[in-house]
């Protein structure tokens, strides 16, 4: 799924200097998050092991075909295809190892050692000098190696899932949760998709820039490991406050600090948060309202990652660019963690 969802970004550089447009990688951003919004939906009909072999060979298959010269078209369905199985991964294999006691922390930390693995490739491409295409292919053929070698484990018949509370009562807290994990959505989507291009903007040399994913993917992976025993200790939503805070922060820190240095400390806190938000907006969502709550945050999350970067898009067309949706997204998240606080 590192690879799936977020391959893309450490790319953007590279294919931004062979002629994409900003306001084209927005678009195709998109079209990854609304396959993921689809996938998500579909996934009450495709489960277990087979929606987890779709995912593999979905995932494997459109990044290995981003290396084609194709109209942009052909890319956004690409990119809405790989959406799709990033979706169907998530779901299915969350459910599928939980069910046989896995612990949530390394099993999330996957899709940080995806990112930082992608963005550890497109570094070393870039410093021999290699393109775009060449990065589409070597990450595809990793993610066709995992799915070689993951093939095989998914053959046991998955357990239904029925057992989810499906019992939800709307009230003005449960809109209140999935407007918050709406607005992380949006919030989040803006440095992980653009992170890399805004550090290119500030460091023109690739050895420097390149590093902004590999960071971002190992914040991600580590903060993981440790957000489960910080989360009983001080509970799901002071963790989900927190998150917002330090993740609006790492939204602008790039604009209040030009340089490598603000483009790393904003790969450290949006990377050491997206995930763990994840992880207790959920368990917070999941007493809450079961099931169906669950449904609408994850509806929600989507919408708002969908609209990060369509707003970049807009804005570029209209004149502006990154600044101006950096900071809308700062005062979004900022705006979520007080009607966290504020709620009960």
């Amino acid at each position: 799924m590192g690879i799936g969802r977020f391959a893309f970004t450490p790319i953007l550089p590279m294919m931004q200097s062979e002629g994409l447009s900003l306001a084209a990688g927005g678009w195709l951003a998109s079209a990854n998050y609304a396959g993921y919004l689809a996938g998500a939906l579909s996934a009450r009909w495709l489960r277990g092991e087979h929606a987890i072999r779709a995912g593999l060979a979905a995932t494997a298959v459109t990044t290995l075909a981003m290396a084609l010269h194709a109209p942009l078209a052909a890319w956004l369905l690409l990119r809405g295809a790989a959406g799709v199985a990033s979706a169907w991964l998530l779901i299915n294999v969350s459910t599928w190892c939980l069910q046989r006691g896995a612990p949530g922390g390394p099993l999330y930390s996957g899709v940080g050692v995806g990112s930082a693995a992608a963005g550890l490739t497109c570094l070393a491409l870039m410093q021999a000098g290699l393109g775009a295409e060449d990065a589409w292919i070597a990450l595809g053929l990793a993610a066709t190696l995992a799915a070689f070698v993951l093939w095989p484990s998914f053959h046991a018949g998955q357990a239904d899932r029925s057992k989810i509370a499906e019992r939800h009562y709307w009230s003005v807290h449960s809109v209140r949760l999935v407007l918050c994990y709406a607005a992380y959505g949006f919030g989040y989507i803006i440095p992980a998709t653009f992170l890399p291009a805004m550090a290119r903007e500030a460091v023109s040399d690739p050895a420097l820039f390149g590093w902004a994913w590999p960071v971002f993917g190992a914040a991600a992976a580590a903060s993981t490991l440790v957000a489960s025993p910080l989360a009983r200790r001080l509970g799901d939503r002071r963790v989900w406050i927190a998150g917002h805070l330090v993740m609006a922060l790492g939204v602008v820190a790039p604009l209040l600090w030009p340089g490598l240095g603000g483009i790393v400390l904003g790969a450290v806190c949006v990377g050491s948060t997206f995930v763990v938000i994840t992880m207790v907006a959920l368990q917070e969502g999941a007493r809450a309202g079961g099931g169906a709550l669950i449904a609408a945050m994850t509806a929600g999350f989507a919408t708002g990652q969908i609209a990060g970067p369509a707003f970049v898009s807009l804005l570029a067309m209209a004149g502006g660019g990154l600044v101006q949706a950096s900071y809308a997204a700062c005062l979004l998240l900022l705006a979520s963690a007080a009607a966290l606080a504020g709620g009960r």
